[in-house]
């Protein structure tokens, strides 16, 4: 027994860069501490105490992102036993993850658009009655969806950071589980949120199947789920590939299925319509930029030697995301609707930058992400501002001469609504045209075209509700213009400022989003 114990080797516990890792650790921590809020707090303070320990964590999260970045300006770190890879690519994404939820959060905690909030946990009571206007003056704002965000973007920061598809599929759902149950929460249309709600997960769950079943077959052709590992052995291996293409086949349409990609957009126009417009800000910016982030690792990381024989699939991947997001988009009388189909048609231009496995295509489709999100938590600030006595107004009639009621409002949301179309001096066009720049470059001439096709009828249904707000007459009993809180009108000012600046002067951030590429584990 004693020369048995001798020969046991002791196991050595994994190198941590805490420093690399903190502004993911922060997050995480605060939604646990979040949960002791939830438990111990009185009612009556926890609106206040999850606010600032929300917003306080994105701000510390987002210092240490700062630090971290000052004090290492060379390439990044793989870290945890090389699960997570802290790279430049990792790093961009993850303060454009912090700085869209910070928008995102302030939309989430405002009480002036919504009395008592946009929130509810107790279903029984029956929106815009006497009962419910007298449970959210006396339980205030249901607080349950701090905790809950931060959940889902720690989540976020470590999906887009895995250098291992187990890891990846853990924070796949630690970032889904959470917004399926933001999703029900809404206090208005209650039924209808809880209905996306059950859709999302559903069709969540289904998604998640094909990654893990993709997982299983990878990790049966490369003996090993780590990305490396995978790209090693498909270029140089004897093994049949049947399990390499139909693992990557059922992990890209998980991928895929997150980032709104048509044909696998089947949640998003019915999420988008029933959750929380402030938790649709949230999916809709911080949800994407982490799919694609995934994406571009996965693809660049594992698959990208094998890249000429699956490139023509998600050619015609793209191609039907932007058809479908584009004529789909014209029929919609919705506007969330017409913005989630907006965002069908934004994830196959985005696609478009991430099969280009460039530096400019890594560049372009970084700084897409950024524009796009900053854009879109504006614009669902703004339609959550435009109300009946029913709630929000999002059927496009509702709109007819909103401009004559708030020109203010109209013109925000006309200068957001022209950046998503992307016309010059703003940042949907610098987005565009990086990344058709960088698929031209890659020799993909034939699915620019096809985008520019799709851009110019996707900018018809744009245009069409700015000629509504300021061409039609208003209804006598239209909707009316709430006066924005100062959360909502922070959140409103901070996108469509960054969305004009982006516009004019996008140097810097095109700079930093090309400063690197990832890093990969080779242990």
């Amino acid at each position: 027994m004693g020369g048995f114990l001798a020969q046991v080797t002791p196991i050595q516990a994994p190198e941590i860069d805490y420093a690399a890792i903190l502004p993911m650790l922060i997050v995480l921590g605060a939604a646990c501490v979040g949960v002791l809020f939830e438990a111990f707090l009185p009612r009556y303070q926890r609106w206040s105490w999850q606010v600032a320990l929300t917003l306080l964590t994105l701000v510390g999260a987002g210092l240490a992102l700062v630090v971290y970045l000052r004090d290492n300006p060379q390439q990044g770190v793989v870290t945890l036993a090389g699960v997570l890879s802290v790279d430049r690519p990792a790093l961009f994404l993850w303060g454009t993850l912090l700085v869209l939820a910070f928008g995102a959060v302030l939309l989430i905690a405002d009480r002036s658009v919504e009395p008592g909030g946009a929130f509810v946990s107790h279903a029984a009571v029956r929106p815009g009655t006497i009962q419910d206007r007298a449970q959210a003056a006396r339980l205030g704002m249901q607080t349950e969806v701090f905790p809950l965000t931060l959940f889902a973007l720690g989540g976020m920061m470590v999906f887009c950071a895995s250098n291992n598809l187990l890891t990846m599929f853990i924070a796949l759902e630690v970032l889904s589980l959470p917004l399926y149950l933001m999703c029900g929460l809404a206090r208005r249309r209650r039924l209808l949120s809880q209905e996306a709600a059950v859709k999302y997960f559903l069709l969540g769950a289904f998604a998640s199947a094909f990654f893990l079943y993709g997982v299983a077959l990878l990790y049966g052709y490369a003996n090993s789920v780590r990305l490396r590992d995978i790209a090693e052995a498909a270029a140089g291996t004897n093994r049949s590939d049947t399990l390499l293409y139909a693992g990557l086949g059922l992990l890209v349409v998980g991928l895929l299925f997150k980032a709104s990609v048509g044909p696998f957009h089947a949640w998003t126009p019915d999420v988008y319509q029933g959750a929380p417009t402030p938790v649709t800000a949230f999916m809709a910016a911080c949800t994407k930029v982490a799919a694609f982030g995934g994406i571009l690792r996965v693809l660049t990381g594992a698959f990208q030697a094998t890249s000429w024989e699956w490139r023509g699939v998600l050619w015609g991947v793209a191609i039907v995301s932007m058809i479908i997001g584009a004529v789909l988009g014209l029929t919609q009388t919705d506007i969330k609707r017409m913005i989630a189909y907006s965002s069908v048609a934004h994830a196959g231009f985005l696609l478009v930058g991430s099969i280009a496995l460039t530096g400019e295509g890594l560049s372009g489709t970084l700084f897409y992400l950024l524009a796009y999100g900053f854009t879109t938590v504006a614009a669902f600030g703004v339609v959550s501002l435009v109300r009946t006595a029913d709630g929000e107004a999002t059927h496009l009639s509702q709109w007819a001469g909103l401009a004559k009621r708030s020109p203010l409002v109209a013109g925000v949301f006309t200068f957001l609504l022209l950046a998503l179309a992307g016309i010059p001096l703003t940042s949907g066009f610098i987005g565009k045209f990086v990344v058709f720049s960088a698929a031209l470059k890659d020799g993909m001439a034939p699915l620019v075209v096809v985008a520019l096709l799709a851009s110019a009828v996707a900018a018809f249904f744009y245009l069409r509700v700015v000629v509504l707000m300021y061409f039609s007459e208003p209804s006598p009993e239209g909707p009316t213009v709430s006066v924005p809180g100062s959360f909502t009108m922070v959140a409103i000012t901070l996108g469509t400022v960054i969305t004009f600046v982006l516009g004019v002067w996008p140097a810097f951030v095109l700079d930093w989003a090309g400063a690197g590429g990832f890093a990969f584990s080779t242990t």
